[in-house]
């Protein structure tokens, strides 16, 4: 029998039980207390900034990731297949791509997406999308190339990195966000497929955060398992993960942090860490999937309480980014989440110790634009959002502070 955590995770994590248990004491990962969706006021503090929201493009069919290019273009794509790019000037734009081969079922689909850190010199981007290939359906991070008229994206490496698991009956809990962290290192949210010991198992690319190098797809150089016997543990930064929906890199730091959606009990925004657990086991005693547990399981070795948890209701969390810039006033360095189940934005203020100092909703994105699937902050200190609505009612937008 292959390796588990249980095995595997004695070196890396060591020490870590003892911060699950500082977190426990603080209260930052106590499910359903004052840190859950119930505490969070729905209306501004009294020092926020007023935010004006304009749409940007709409008629859009869940469009689930969107980045900005160094000349102003902003690029999204949509579950279903297919790329669309906002031009500086505003011109709207499809840009012509092959996805031919993908699997789009349930919550897989075409998924993350990512520019490159030097985009302007080579003019490549990351996708996370579900294939469809011989032998059955995975998941897959692709890279792509586009021209300089954002007409037409090419495939790079096809893949980049393959291997990874997929529901293929249902496509359920197929993660899959793509972001940098500070080195220049490619970070891969996966989803547990709905397989109960997929969280724990090292030796499966599913319900992880993976890390590996943007250039070859191979793992990144100090991964905690990167001498591990069995390959797939080598791409492993974090386990224990039911389905990571977000991942941000705090603005001067190379704190990375993720949010996951949870069962009936819980969603999570999580500190990562190299080599730690956050928990989740959903592992029956008959194999079957059991919902029923906590989406951190304390008495787990070397499990990692969560920085903010919704406790029941949950509210179903999604991407995440930071604030940066001295126009948010009193938003700067705030981390927002996308919120799908409650329809809005929930905004969270974390120590520098990853401690929740507070959290609120921010009123004007309250029940304002349906489910919100990504926030993500533009180097141009703006705030793009878009919506998760589906039946093409989708949009879209620019969220920025007034005066």
């Amino acid at each position: 029998m292959p390796p588990t955590a249980r095995t595997l995770a004695a070196g890396p994590c060591r020490g870590a039980g003892v911060l699950a248990l500082l977190l426990a004491l603080t209260g930052c990962s106590a499910a359903g207390s004052a840190d859950g969706a119930d505490a969070a006021p729905t209306s501004a503090p009294a020092d926020a900034p007023a935010l004006q929201v304009d749409v940007l493009a709409d008629g859009l069919d869940h469009p689930w990731d969107v980045a900005r290019a160094p000349d102003g273009t902003l690029l999204l794509d949509e579950r279903a297949g297919g790329f669309t790019a906002v031009l500086a000037d505003g011109t709207v734009q499809p840009v012509a791509a092959d996805f031919d081969d993908l699997f789009a079922t349930g919550e897989t689909g075409l998924m993350g997406l990512v520019l490159d850190p030097d985009f302007a010199a080579g003019r490549r981007f990351y996708t996370c999308q579900g294939v469809q290939q011989t032998g059955g359906a995975e998941i897959q991070v692709v890279a792509w190339t586009v021209d300089e008229t954002w007409s037409v994206a090419t495939r790079a490496d096809d893949p980049l990195l393959g291997g990874i698991p997929v529901n293929r009956s249902s496509g359920r809990h197929g993660g899959c966000r793509l972001r940098f962290d500070a080195g220049g290192q490619l970070m891969v949210g996966t989803g547990d497929n709905a397989v109960g010991s997929n969280a724990q198992d090292l030796t499966t690319l599913a319900g992880k955060v993976l890390r590996i190098d943007p250039a070859t797809g191979a793992p990144s150089p100090g991964n905690p398992w990167a001498d591990a016997p069995d390959p797939a543990s080598r791409y492993v930064y974090s386990y224990g993960h039911r389905n990571v929906q977000g991942i941000a890199l705090q603005p001067g730091t190379d704190v990375v942090y993720t949010a996951e959606q949870g069962t009936t009990r819980d969603d999570e925004v999580n500190r990562s860490s190299p080599g730690a657990n956050y928990g989740y086991d959903p592992d029956g005693d008959d194999g079957d999937y059991d919902e029923s547990v906590p989406m951190t399981d304390l008495g787990l070795p070397s499990a990692v309480g969560a920085v903010w948890s919704s406790g029941d209701p949950t509210i179903a969390t999604s991407g995440l980014t930071f604030l940066a810039g001295d126009a948010w006033g009193s938003y700067d360095g705030l981390l927002v989440v996308g919120v799908q189940k409650d329809t809005g934005l929930l905004a969270l203020e974390v120590a520098d110790d990853g401690t929740l100092v507070r959290q609120f909703r921010v009123p004007e994105l309250e029940d304002a634009h349906g489910r919100l699937r990504t926030p993500q902050a533009g180097e141009d200190g703006v705030l793009y959002v878009t919506t998760d609505n589906g039946d093409g009612e989708d949009q879209l937008l620019r969220v920025t502070p007034r005066g």
